[in-house]
């Protein structure tokens, strides 16, 4: 197949049409633009890729056979009908996403989003023909670029986005090693729900299925839910689950807390596995409708106004399935010892729910060199595992480069393999009874039972990952003063 496009290619072309916005339009909203056009320029090679496969096997009258086609592109619609197009060129690209998402309403409804294709100040007709020349220079059909390819490919734009635009590109994007680690220590079956309560850019429901693919099983037949608050971000994770390859999905643009968009009999629909990374601590949200919460989220209790962690905690335990289901959650540190959620951590512990803690190395997120822990949640613990919890000292499994961290595949395996042999093991791990906990008043807070430092080893960092590092220890020393502080507070109020 000479005109396979490598994964360099691949990334170059991408990333060449982000070059042709700017100056033109802000890096946070490259994506509003690029994602739209490459998602067409997709359904309309893979369209003729179709169309050429019916007419040899059965013939010119086939091609108006609904069943034959993956999606279908209405007349005037097609790629080449915009790319023609002289004047008024974003009008065109309106309409024909229009005529897309009416003629297949049940896959594409609303995937290209509401961008301002019109705004000829912002998008002159020049930019629009040299964005569509510029796609038009490949053929993305599924012999020249694969599913997982261009999906590869998609993953590398939406990071470019992250680096290229700072916090704007944050609420779809987590590092994708730390994505990997969890699906490789949840490790989904064949034939499983999976479920993303804030899925982004649906990049940890993208790594079960990859997960299955390595493992050279069955993936087709996993029921994939996710649900997006964010419509452009909901839009883009409908886009990059169908770049995939991904058929079988539902994707629901809505608010998580407010309003759960998957119910069964009135009660929250359970799954399998849960892989998560809920907004930390966000202040906005309605306390008042979740401390009467209809579907009993609130079993552990009422968060406070300031941190919703708890509220989304707490609907992934009541969506986990009563037999198989668990779920691995990326959080902030403070979930693991504030004292204002002492009471609600502690009625979870002793449900014996929590499996799990492992503490992550800094700069592990984009722009940001915050520490985060994954907690791992079971409904029905092993019996060797019942009444214990395990925790993982991963602070320094990382790789550094150009003050950014990820995990390599060593790593993966070593923090995998710990939580797999659930064993004490000094150098990383320790398990520790409840009744151990009981004894640090329920703090989760991982310092309390493993050793956090840095290993001491030659120094070649530069002077930005120096600074990087040193910002993450200087927040690393303020967590840890802040959790003594609200000890300290709740022993007062305790002697009151």
């Amino acid at each position: 197949m000479k005109n396979k496009i490598t994964i360099d290619e691949l990334e170059k072309y991408l990333w060449g049409s982000a070059v042709l916005l700017r100056t033109h339009v802000d890096a946070g909203a490259y994506k509003q633009y690029i994602f739209p056009l490459l998602f067409f320029k997709r359904l309309s090679d893979v369209y003729d890729e179709e169309c050429e496969k019916i007419k040899k096997e059965y013939g010119e009258e086939a091609l108006d056979w609904e069943e034959n086609h993956q999606f279908l592109i209405p007349e005037g619609a097609h790629w080449s009908d915009v790319r023609n197009t002289s004047q008024d060129v974003g009008k065109a690209i309106v309409e024909a996403f229009h005529k897309i998402e009416a003629a297949n309403p049940e896959k594409l409804q609303g995937i290209f989003g509401d961008a301002s294709w019109t705004n000829k100040n912002r998008l002159p007709d020049r930019l629009l023909k040299d964005m569509l020349e510029h796609f038009s220079t490949k053929t993305l059909s599924i012999e020249n670029c694969p599913a997982d390819e261009l999906g590869q490919g998609y993953e590398y734009l939406i990071k470019q986005f992250a680096d290229d635009s700072g916090h704007t590109a944050q609420e779809f994007y987590t590092n994708r090693t730390v994505v990997n680690l969890m699906t490789e220590m949840l490790k989904p079956q064949p034939g499983e729900s999976i479920y993303d309560p804030t899925c982004g850019s649906a990049g940890m429901l993208i790594s079960a299925v990859a997960y299955l693919k390595e493992q050279k099983k069955e993936w087709r037949n996993l029921s994939i839910y996710g649900q997006e608050i964010v419509t452009l971000t909901s839009a883009i994770a409908r886009m990059n689950l169908l770049l995939h390859g991904v058929q079988d999905f539902e994707i629901v643009n809505a608010d998580t807390l407010k309003t759960p968009a998957f119910t069964e009999h009135s009660k929250l629909k359970q799954f399998d596995l849960i892989l998560a990374n809920p907004p930390y601590s966000i202040s906005q949200w309605d306390r008042t409708a979740f401390e009467s919460d209809k579907y009993g989220r609130n079993f552990l209790g009422t968060p406070p106004q300031g941190r919703a962690d708890y509220a989304f905690f707490q609907h992934i335990i009541k969506s986990l399935d009563d037999e198989t289901g668990r779920c691995a959650i990326l959080f902030p540190h403070g979930v693991l010892f504030r004292n204002e959620e002492k009471d609600m951590r502690e009625k979870l512990i002793r449900k014996d729910l929590v499996e799990c803690v492992i503490g992550l190395g800094p700069n592990l997120f984009y722009n940001s060199p915050m520490e985060a822990c994954i907690i791992i949640c079971r409904t029905k613990k092993e019996n060797n595992r019942k009444g214990q919890v395990l925790f993982i000292n991963a602070l320094n499994e990382v790789t550094r480069k150009n003050a950014q961290s990820y995990l390599e595949s060593k790593h993966v395996k070593r923090i995998a393999d710990a939580y797999e042999k659930y064993e004490s093991d000094n150098d990383i791990a320790i398990k520790v009874t409840i009744k151990d906990i009981e004894k640090n008043d329920f703090s989760l807070s991982i310092p309390l039972y493993i050793q956090t430092t840095n290993e001491n080893e030659a120094d070649d960092r530069t002077v930005q990952e120096c600074y990087g590092d040193w910002k993450a220890s200087a927040n690393r020393a303020i967590m840890y003063h802040s959790m003594i502080m609200e000890m300290l507070g709740g022993a007062k109020d305790d002697n009151r």
